[in-house]
């Protein structure tokens, strides 16, 4: 079953088309993440979705109606990139208030727990960290016991225990059956959550696929190697970085690289060849003549 749809959708706003004809849909219990540079459309996708906006041209769907129609938007849980909390009212008073809007809502022990919030039941919203207050916006998302959950940026400006806490409440949600769209700049986080990527750039999907294949998809491999001597023009060579003496060589052919060190005589020891990472593909996809 299909619980989100874009079909052809393109979104203006006065003279920046944020959207250029999208396509793009997610199905029952996929934990889909979508990557993208600032700009690159992933929360204007998102908005289009959940029923904020509404596009400029082609069509939206949410849990197979409008998505600006409530009833449509009766499983939905959201956070968006910016949350306003009142100030005044406690974690848990929050928490009961958002408890409140729903028919079978989690309990508030389960909201406290799976998100690493019990410590801050009698805290004032206002007196909370940014960190604090993001855990918070997370853990209201799944208040009602939604089946599709839109998650803009998560954790932003939590730290990494918090950003692992929060990553566990998003695993078991998607384990009991629920459906995650993610937007993040953190690529450890799409890697460690996703089973699915999609990439954005200037408004248009360059990829949609598997982690891995995402990563094929750039046909690049990462060589590792550790050397005293500044490295000779080599054919085929995308990109080096030098961390000390240890180099980290990005090529489409790792095989013809090492047989061309050998042959210009450059001394080196501990080679490691691997596929690139979902950064590495990432970057390469946004900066190729494709999605200028």
């Amino acid at each position: 079953m299909i619980q989100a749809r874009a079909e052809n959708v393109s979104r203006r706003y006065g003279k920046t088309l944020a959207l250029d004809g999208v396509d793009f849909q997610v199905r029952a219990g996929e934990l889909v993440g979508l990557l993208g540079p600032n700009g690159a459309g992933k929360s204007t996708l998102v908005n289009l979705l959940i029923g904020i906006r509404r596009p400029t041209h082609g069509r939206v769907e949410l849990c197979g109606g409008d998505p600006r129609d409530p009833a449509s938007r009766r499983t939905l849980g959201v956070t968006p990139q910016e949350t306003g909390l009142p100030a005044s009212l406690r974690v848990g008073e929050v928490i009961d208030f958002v408890r409140a809007h729903y028919p079978n809502p989690l309990t508030r022990n389960e909201l406290l727990d799976r998100f690493g919030l019990t410590d801050l039941i009698r805290r004032q919203t206002g007196g909370l960290s940014g960190g604090q207050r993001r855990r918070l916006a997370v853990a209201l998302a799944f208040a009602g016991r939604p089946s599709i959950v839109f998650l803009d940026e998560p954790t932003t400006g939590l730290d990494v225990e918090a950003r692992r806490s929060l990553w566990d409440g998003v695993r078991a949600f998607h384990a009991e059956g629920g459906t995650v769209v993610l937007t993040s700049h953190y690529l450890e986080e799409i890697e460690a959550l996703a089973r699915r990527v999609v990439v954005l750039a200037n408004g248009r999907v360059l990829a949609d696929d598997s982690v891995t294949a995402v990563r094929g998809l750039v046909g690049m491999r990462r060589v590792s190697l550790t050397s005293p001597v500044p490295l000779p023009d080599l054919e085929g060579l995308v990109s080096v970085e030098r961390a000390e003496d240890r180099l980290h060589l990005l090529t489409a052919d790792a095989d013809r690289l090492v047989r061309a060190l050998v042959a210009h005589d450059v001394p080196f020891r501990d080679l490691e060849v691997r596929p690139t990472s979902l950064e590495e593909a990432f970057l390469a996809l946004t900066h190729s003549p494709a999605a200028a």
